[in-house]
């Protein structure tokens, strides 16, 4: 299982602040990396910003925006080896028009010795970018 939290800095805060946008991005980036979309729900916040989660059979998908900031705090979690998370956070980053990522990827196991874990209990940190 891996799991992608990353910030989308720099975006396009029109599009940040457009919920039928930001579901649509949601949906299509669970179609991208190869997901299965079960559900999805979206909550548009006054004066602004975005709440959008994808429940998917591998997981989930989330984003909360912050126009006013033109940034996007997202995760990408998926399961199974026929998904790639990177695909979906690639064309979230590519859709809203971030100008800068910063990103951090985590293998969460389910099948790891104790030894390999972390005090959390998660082996992670893949990379850092």
């Amino acid at each position: 299982m891996k799991h992608i939290l990353f910030t989308l800095k720099e975006c396009d805060s029109k599009l940040l602040d457009d919920e039928a946008f930001v579901k649509e991005i949601v949906a299509m980036a669970a179609d991208v990396c190869r997901s299965s979309l079960l559900a999805i729900n979206s909550y548009k916040f006054m004066p602004q910003g975005v709440t959008c989660v994808a429940l998917l059979a591998e997981s989930h998908i989330s984003i909360h925006t912050w126009p006013e900031k033109s940034l996007a705090v997202c995760d990408v979690f998926t399961c199974g080896d026929h998904t790639d998370p990177q695909l979906a956070v690639d064309y979230m980053q590519k859709m809203f028009r971030s100008q800068e990522i910063v990103s951090n990827t985590f293998i969460r196991p389910i099948d790891v010795p104790p030894q390999q874990l972390d005090s959390d209990g998660a082996a992670f940190a893949l990379e850092h970018v």
